[in-house]
C-alpha cells in the first residue's frame, strides 16, 4: 500500500511539471508576439510622424478593402484621370523670377497664385502683389468619358528647366506616357511677359470633342493705393478690339459679352494683368462686381470663354502680362496695351500722347525731382501759350477803354434792340470783337483737360515726394479732420487750397482788367463758383495736378502783370479812334441782321403777352 501511494505521488509530480513547462512555453511565446506587435506599431507611428503623411504599412483585410473602395471611387469620379486625382494634395510652389517680377505657381491646378512686382510697393510699404491664391481662380473644365472634370482638382507633375536665358516650367496632368494635358509657362529676363501654352497631347477620345473646353478666370483685385475710392474708380475689365480699347463701367457693377478681342485685362489704377485672347473663344463674358465695404479688396473681375477642341494633339498659345501701367513699358509690347493708361479721348488723348508725355520724358531723363519737372513743364507750356494770353488780355483792355462809350450808348437809347445795334456798330468801327477775350482762352482748354487726365494716370509720380507731399500721385493731406464733409472729404490738401486761392486772385485781377462783369454782374458770381467746385473735387485728386494748376495760376498772374505794364490805355484808345475815322461805314453784316431779327421777334412776343 505504501509503495502504491509513493508511485502515485511520483506520477503527480511528473504531471504537474509537464503542465508547468507547457504554461511557461505558452506564456513566453505570447510575450514575444506582444513585443513584436508593439515594435511594429512603434515603427508605424515613427514613419507617420517622420513623413507627416497618411501611411499604413500594416496591411490588413480592412485596409485592403478601404484602398479598393477609395480607388473605385476615384475611378468612378475621374475615369482615366484618376491617377492624377489620387496624388497627395501638397501645397508645393514653383517660381519664375527675373529682376522685375516674381511669379508663384501651385502644383495643384497648375495656376498662378501670386505675382510680385519687385520695383513697386503698396501705400503701406508691402510688396505689390497683383493677385492672391485664396482670392483668385484660373480653371479649365472639360468632359472626359461623360465626366465633367476641372483642372483645379488635380495635382500636376512639374518640371522646371532653362532654355538659354529663358526659365521654363512644364506642369502636366498625365493619363499615361504620351497622353497628358500640359500648362507650359516661360519667362525671359527683364520682362513682365509670361508665355503660356495649353497643350493637349494624345488625348483624342479621352477629351470629348463635342463639348467645348471652358476657361474661367477670376481675380479679387487687391487694394494697393492710399486713396481707396479713387483706386476703385479706376479699376475695371478692359478689352482691345479693332485697334480700340473699351471697358466695363468703373462706377457700378457691370457685365458684357465681347467678341473677337485681342486681349482682356483686369486693370487697377496703376497695375494690370492682361491675357492675349487670339487663341481663346470668339465670345468672352466679362463681369465686374464692386466691394465697397472692403478695405483690402476693390472689385471681383471675371472672364469666361470656351475653347474649341478639335481632337488629337492641340495647342493654345497665349501670353500673360503682369505689368505696371507705364506707357513706355506697355508700348514696348506692340499690341495696344498702352491704351490701358487713361490719357483721354480724341484731341485730349492726342495732346497727351504726342506732346505732354514727350515733354515729361525729356525732363525726366535729366534725373530731376518730379516736383521740379512739373515746375519746368508749367513754365514751358505757359510760355508756349503766351501769345493766346496776350491776345486775350489786349482784347479785354480794348473792351475796358471803350466802356465810357458803351455807357453813353446805354444812357442815350432806352430801346434794347437799338442799344445792341449801336454797340455792335461801335465794335465794328474800332475793330473789337466782344468774344476776343474768350476765343484765345478756348485754345488753352484742351491742354488743361489733357493735364487733368495725365497727372493722375502717371505711375511715374507714384510714391514720389515733393515738399510736404509724400506721394504726388495722391492727395497731400496736411490735416486729417477725423470726420467727412460731403463733397470735400475727411482731410485738407494744401496744394488744393493754394490752387483755389490763386485761382480766385487771378480771376479777380482779370475781372478788374475787363468790363464784362460790370455789364453782366451775374457772371462775377458764376466765375467765383468754379474755384469752390474745384476745391471739393480736387481735394481727393493727385497732388501733382493741384500743384501744376497752382503754378499755372502764378505764371498767368505774372504774365498778366507784365502785359498790363506794357499796355497804355490812352494810346490804345487813340489807336482805336483813329481806326474808327478811316473805317468806311458798311451795311449790316449777316450776323448783325440775324441778331436784329431775333431781338425784334422777342420784342413782338413780349408785346403780345
Amino acid at each position: 500500500m505504501l509503495q502504491q501511494e509513493k508511485k502515485t505521488d511520483y506520477n503527480s509530480v511528473i504531471g504537474f511539471a509537464l503542465i508547468g513547462i507547457i504554461l511557461f512555453w505558452f506564456l513566453s511565446n505570447q510575450a514575444q508576439i506582444d513585443e513584436t506587435e508593439r515594435l511594429a506599431n512603434t515603427e508605424v507611428v515613427a514613419e507617420n510622424t517622420e513623413s507627416n503623411s497618411i501611411s499604413d504599412p500594416v496591411i490588413t483585410v480592412s485596409t485592403i478593402e478601404t484602398d479598393s473602395v477609395s480607388s473605385a471611387q476615384l475611378i468612378e469620379a475621374y475615369g482615366a484621370f484618376a491617377k492624377a486625382a489620387s496624388k497627395e494634395d501638397i501645397s508645393e510652389k514653383f517660381y519664375l523670377e527675373n529682376d522685375l517680377v516674381k511669379v508663384e505657381l501651385a502644383a495643384k491646378g497648375a495656376r498662378v497664385t501670386s505675382v510680385f512686382l519687385k520695383e513697386y510697393q503698396t501705400y503701406d510699404s508691402l510688396p505689390v502683389n497683383l493677385l492672391r491664391e485664396d482670392s483668385s481662380l484660373f480653371n479649365l473644365t472639360f468632359w472626359s468619358q461623360n465626366r465633367r472634370l476641372q483642372t483645379s482638382d488635380f495635382v500636376f507633375e512639374t518640371n522646371q528647366s532653362r532654355v538659354g536665358d529663358k526659365q521654363v516650367l512644364s506642369m502636366r496632368l498625365k493619363v499615361e506616357e504620351g497622353k497628358y494635358l500640359e500648362f507650359a509657362y516661360s519667362l525671359e529676363p527683364n520682362s513682365y511677359k509670361v508665355d503660356y501654352t495649353l497643350n493637349l497631347i494624345g488625348l483624342d477620345g479621352l477629351i470629348q470633342a463635342q463639348n467645348p473646353i471652358e476657361l474661367d478666370w477670376s481675380v479679387k483685385i487687391p487694394r494697393q493705393e492710399k486713396n481707396r475710392d479713387n483706386e476703385a474708380m479706376n479699376t475695371s475689365a478692359y478689352y482691345f478690339t479693332d485697334g480700340e480699347v473699351d471697358y466695363l463701367s468703373s462706377t457700378s457693377d457691370d457685365s458684357e459679352r465681347v467678341l473677337n478681342t485681342d486681349w482682356i485685362a483686369f486693370k487697377s489704377q496703376y497695375f494690370s494683368t492682361a491675357l492675349t485672347a487670339s487663341n481663346l473663344g470668339k465670345e468672352i463674358d466679362l463681369s465686374s462686381v464692386a466691394h465697397p465695404n472692403s478695405q483690402n479688396y476693390l472689385k471681383t473681375i471675371s472672364a469666361s470663354t470656351q475653347l474649341k477642341y478639335q481632337g488629337g494633339s492641340t495647342s493654345y498659345a497665349m501670353e500673360w502680362f503682369f505689368v505696371p501701367n507705364h506707357v513706355k513699358t506697355l508700348k514696348s509690347y506692340d499690341n495696344g496695351l498702352e491704351e490701358l493708361v487713361p490719357l483721354g479721348w480724341s484731341i485730349i488723348g492726342w495732346i497727351n500722347k504726342y506732346i505732354v508725355i514727350n515733354i515729361f520724358n525729356a525732363f525726366e531723363s535729366w534725373g530731376l525731382n518730379y516736383g521740379i519737372i512739373i515746375l519746368l513743364m508749367a513754365l514751358l507750356i505757359k510760355m508756349a501759350l503766351f501769345p493766346f494770353t496776350y491776345k486775350s488780355y489786349t482784347s479785354m483792355a480794348k473792351m475796358r477803354v471803350l466802356k465810357p462809350q458803351i455807357d453813353a450808348i446805354n444812357e442815350k437809347f432806352e430801346d434794347q434792340m437799338k442799344r445792341q445795334q449801336e454797340t455792335m456798330s461801335l465794335y465794328k468801327q474800332v475793330g473789337v470783337s466782344p468774344l476776343g477775350g474768350c476765343i484765345p482762352m478756348l485754345f488753352q482748354m484742351p491742354i488743361l483737360f489733357a493735364l487733368f487726365r495725365f497727372f493722375p494716370a502717371s505711375i511715374e509720380l507714384r510714391q514720389q515726394g515733393f515738399l510736404w507731399a509724400n506721394d504726388l500721385s495722391t492727395y497731400d493731406s496736411i490735416y486729417d479732420l477725423g470726420f467727412s464733409i460731403p463733397f470735400y472729404g475727411d482731410h485738407i490738401s494744401l496744394f488744393t487750397l493754394l490752387m483755389t486761392v490763386t485761382t480766385v486772385l487771378q480771376m479777380k485781377f482779370s475781372n478788374s482788367m475787363s468790363s464784362s462783369t460790370t455789364q453782366m454782374p451775374q457772371m462775377k458770381y458764376m466765375m467765383y463758383m468754379m474755384p469752390v467746385i474745384f476745391l471739393g473735387v480736387m481735394n481727393n485728386y493727385a497732388a501733382a495736378l493741384s500743384y501744376y494748376y497752382f503754378l499755372a495760376n502764378l505764371i498767368t498772374f505774372a504774365q498778366q502783370k507784365v502785359i498790363a505794364g506794357m499796355t497804355d490805355d490812352s494810346a490804345l484808345l487813340a489807336k482805336m479812334e483813329a481806326k474808327k475815322e478811316v473805317t468806311p461805314k458798311k451795311g449790316k453784316s449777316k450776323f448783325q441782321a440775324r441778331l436784329e431779327n431775333m431781338m425784334k421777334e422777342q420784342q413782338e412776343a413780349k408785346k403780345k403777352k
